[in-house]
Parts: structure tokens; sequence; C-alpha cells
């Protein structure tokens, strides 16, 4: 058996030495992901931008950030593109997450859907691997009589195709699962057999929710009205300009007498809107009852 040849010395320590990004390489990925995804990586960002663009680079295979860059303008797909947004924001979500607002959505705002007729419209924009949606139907599912047999949809949107395909496959770990309410989790999960703890999200809930891709800074295939919007730790990565066109689109696409809930680190106070604030993060679209939704 031949001897295994000993690593290139020069080719491994290459291979190992962290990537050098430059001022303009930085300054290109910044003005990349302000004009397609409206993305505001603000002065020391650069470390993030470094540390979380090196993966990517590794897995191409690529040596520099010089060279990924002529990678993505010589894609044509803008497949590299998606990946690039989808490596610099943080997909981090749990089941029933800012837990008040599923409070007041049970409290405030099923009962007055629950007592009108017509179709019940929730989207859920910037929806990550599923979670917000799921806690969302099962919430429907728990407080609407009947839920499943009337005429209410969840739109669950994102802008990566990497967490959407998890979120459509609707199998979780049971650390996931473990927060979730012990009744929710024997009505709307299915524990699943092999080694370790996982489940599957429960039919029910799933036949609520439609699933598609969507950068909020391109225009919006669906009409709305919607009944409830949460977009919830998603203006974070916006700046104010940006922010307060995002808030105006979502009053456009909102029904008379609807929800507008945002993260708790979101407040839209400094922002230019016509919301009415109701509570922590909540803003109502004032006029019309409980909502007058119709078809997404």
């Amino acid at each position: 058996m031949e001897a295994l040849a000993a690593p290139d010395a020069g080719l491994l320590s290459a291979a190992l030495a962290p990537l050098e990004l430059t001022r303009a390489e930085f300054d290109e990925v910044r003005a990349l992901a302000y004009r397609v995804f409206g993305l505001n990586l603000h002065e020391g960002k650069e470390g993030l931008v470094r540390s979380r663009l090196a993966k990517r680079l590794r897995s191409l295979g690529l040596r520099s950030f010089s060279a990924y860059l002529a990678h993505v303008r010589d894609d044509a797909s803008g497949d590299e593109l998606r990946q690039l947004v989808d490596v610099l924001t943080t997909n981090k979500t749990s089941f029933f997450r800012e837990e008040r607002h599923f409070a007041f959505l049970r409290e405030r705002v099923l009962p007055g859907l629950a007592g009108r007729g017509g179709p019940i419209r929730l989207w859920s924009a910037g929806c990550s691997t599923g979670e917000e949606p799921a806690s969302l139907g099962m919430e429907l599912l728990r407080s609407l009589p009947a839920a499943d047999r009337r005429d209410v949809r969840i739109l669950a949107t994102d802008i990566s195709t990497r967490v959407l395909a998890r979120a459509r496959e609707g199998i979780y770990e049971g650390e996931a699962v473990a927060g979730v309410e012990p009744e929710l989790v024997r009505a709307c999960f299915e524990r699943l057999p092999g080694p370790g703890v996982h489940y599957r999200l429960g039919d029910a809930v799933r036949r609520l929710t439609r699933f598609a891709r969507l950068n909020l800074m391109d225009q919006w295939p669906m009409r709305g009205p919607f009944d409830v919007i949460f977009c919830r730790n998603v203006m974070i990565y916006f700046d104010r300009p940006t922010q307060e066109r995002l808030v105006s689109r979502f009053w456009d696409v909102l029904a008379p007498g609807g929800y507008m809930f945002v993260g708790h680190s979101e407040s839209m106070s400094p922002l230019r809107h016509r919301f009415t604030y109701v509570a922590p993060a909540v803003y109502l679209k004032a006029g019309g009852g409980a909502g007058v939704g119709g078809g997404a």
C-alpha cells in the first residue's frame, strides 16, 4: 500500500487563514443587500459579514471575497444572491414566541372574527422555519369554532428558500416542541418513530397554511385584505425609510379594523404611519369593526 502524501503546508495554511474582507468588498455587499433586499448593513457589521460569508465561500471552494462577488455578479439565476441574504439574516424563532401577542390574539382579536361571517385571512410575513404560522394555526383551531371547516387561511412568506423548505416539511425536534402546551401537542402534533424525538405538525394545522417565497421589497402578488399581519423581528434589518415604506404597504393590504403585530424590539413610534397603538407592539388599522377579510 502506498503511503499517503503529506498535505502541502502552504496550501493548508492558505485554506485555514482567515479571509480578508476589504472596505470596497464590504461596500459592494452592503449595496447589493440594500438594493435587492432592503437590508441595512450599517457600519460595524464588517465582522458579521466576513464570518458569515466565509462559510459560503468555503462551501463553494472560493478563496477570496472578490472571487465570491464575481460569482454573484455572474450568476444570472439570482440563486447566489438569495444564498447571500440567507446567510446574512438570522432565522431565530420558536413556537408562541412573544406569547403576549398570542394572548392578545386569543382574547381581543379572534372573538370578533369568530362572530362574523366571511373569510378570515392572516399573514405571517417572515415566517422562517414555520413556528409562527404553526402557532397561529394552533390558536385558530383552539379559539375559533370549526376553524378547519371555515374559510380561514394563513399566508406564510419568507425570503429564504431554505427555511421555507423546512417550514413546509413541518418536522420539529422535541426540544422545539417542549414549550408548547401539552394539550396542543397532543391535538396538533404527531410523534414520529425512530431515533431521537421528532414531531410532525398535524394536517389540521397544515391545511390552514399556504407557504410562498416573497421578497418584501418586490411587488406583492396577493391582494388581501388581511385581518391580521404578523411581521415580527423583520424590520430590524431595514433602515427607517424602508421601514416606513413597508409599514405603509402593510396598511394598504390590511382590512379596516385589522391588526398589525411587530416584534417587541420594533416600536413603530419613531416612524410615520397611520396605525393606532393598542398594546405593546400591536397596532390597529382603525375603522371597520373586527375586519372584513377577503381573498389573499
